[in-house]
């Protein structure tokens, strides 16, 4: 019997990695980098500063927009180019330059476990959660992407493929009416007061929910963002006084650090659905909260967990508890995971209209042909282009960072006069 040997074909590696700045503001992945008077920065929404007047106006107050949007382009040896967006500004492009461009620079792309374990790894003493997390999420990204579009296929097809036709979505927005009148499937409002506005803030939430459950009738999905603004015995009152809205979930009602407070909610409301993870990072982040069984739902964010690579290992996690994955916002990168995901039921649409009412891109003028859920769902083969099938728009306000951050080296100080004068006699002994 002959037999034939074959060579499998080279593969383009990465060659140059560059990053960009964001110009102005409601463009990119940051999301709370928009204009004045947008809902998501200037309506009464609970936050951990609310324990502050002087920082409960608005969001912006207490900096939630400080860093801002920032890109990652990859090129390939082929030409190539791979391209993602998240939030982190300069101090991203600059982590990204000064940091990580080394472990991607001659690196196979499709060798993404080994980048990214050698990202974090490398930034461990310095990250494992928070702003290097995130940046090495955009970077991810733009892997995936670059890898979709050297083999020309969609990144949920290379994750698994398609576990559905349709994706549905539920909308966070301050108008649930406005959401149910589009199509979507359940709403989620931003709690107004958190535990440190006291007795008469509990009072003023109960009848703000209670509002919306009259508007919207009995039977569709009201959920509740308290954005890590509540204590435990607080939650465990306001949860018992709004029995009777039928409240579908309570997310993120405490600090991402007091894991063994949901615990205690668990006791005290066994019936009640608990979710969170946004702002949790990594596997390691979420291996507890999956374990002990107190949450119900994780919402990992993929701009901010790891990427794809990392949100494929915390999805598998949790499918092995039974605990289904419903990613926080993120648009067109957290649409190609849900899809492939059968333990990641719907996708969650956050309003980017100033009024909440109406349905725009996530990513603003970034892209010019952003799926977006004008309907509150969209077909799969919506995502059936290269990568994630974003094209970049030629006149978004990007800004090549490159030398914005990395001036020329300055000269060293000189030495101080002592040292010098020595210095000086040693040469002259030595002529």
């Amino acid at each position: 019997m002959s037999s034939t040997t074959s060579k499998v074909k080279s593969f383009p590696r990465i060659k140059e990695v560059r990053t960009f700045l964001i110009h102005g503001v409601g463009s990119g992945g940051d999301y709370h980098n928009v204009n004045s008077g947008h809902w998501l920065i200037d309506s009464k929404i609970a936050t951990p500063m609310s324990h502050y007047p002087k920082y409960q106006k608005s969001r912006t107050d207490f900096g939630i927009n400080v860093l801002g949007s920032f890109c990652v382009e990859l090129e390939a040896t082929d030409g190539t180019k791979g391209f993602a967006t998240g939030f982190g500004g300069p101090p991203a492009c600059w982590l990204t330059a000064e940091h990580f461009k080394r472990f991607l620079v001659g690196a196979d792309p499709r060798d993404t476990n080994l980048i990214f374990e050698q990202m974090y790894r490398a930034s461990m003493f310095y990250g494992r959660k928070g702003l290097p997390v995130a940046v090495i999420s955009v970077i991810d990204l733009a892997i995936w992407d670059l890898l979709g579009k050297i083999r020309n296929e969609p990144v949920y097809k290379m994750i698994g493929g398609a576990t559905r036709e349709r994706l549905n979505f539920y909308c966070t927005g301050p108008e649930p009416t406005a959401a149910k009148e589009m199509g979507f499937i359940g709403s989620k409002v931003a709690l107004p007061y958190s535990a440190a506005e006291g007795y008469e803030g509990l009072r003023k939430n109960y009848e703000y929910l209670k509002g919306h459950r009259d508007a919207l009738g009995p039977d569709f999905p009201l959920r509740v963002d308290c954005w890590m603004s509540l204590t435990v015995s607080y939650t465990i009152e306001l949860v018992e006084k709004c029995k009777d809205l039928h409240i579908d979930w309570w997310e993120e009602v405490l600090s991402p650090d007091d894991v063994e407070g949901f615990g205690l909610l668990k006791r005290a409301h066994p019936t009640v659905k608990f979710t969170t993870g946004e702002h949790e990072y990594s596997r390691y982040g979420f291996r507890k909260l999956i374990e002990d069984r107190n949450i119900d739902i994780i919402q990992p964010d993929v701009m901010w967990v790891g990427g794809m690579t990392e949100l494929l290992k915390v999805s598998a996690m949790a499918a092995a508890y039974d605990v289904p994955v419903v990613c926080h916002a993120s648009g067109p990168y957290s649409y190609h995971f849900t899809v492939s995901q059968s333990n990641s039921p719907f996708q969650e649409y956050l309003a980017n209209s100033p009024d909440g009412k109406s349905v725009l891109p996530v990513f603003g003028n970034l892209f010019t042909n952003e799926p977006i859920p004008t309907t509150g769902y969209l077909d799969v083969r919506d995502l059936d282009l290269p990568g994630f099938g974003l094209e970049i728009n030629p006149s978004a306000p990007l800004i090549d960072a490159a030398g914005v951050l990395n001036p020329a080296p300055s000269k060293s100080l000189p030495a101080p006069t002592s040292q010098r004068d020595e210095s000086q006699e040693k040469v002259n002994s030595s002529s």
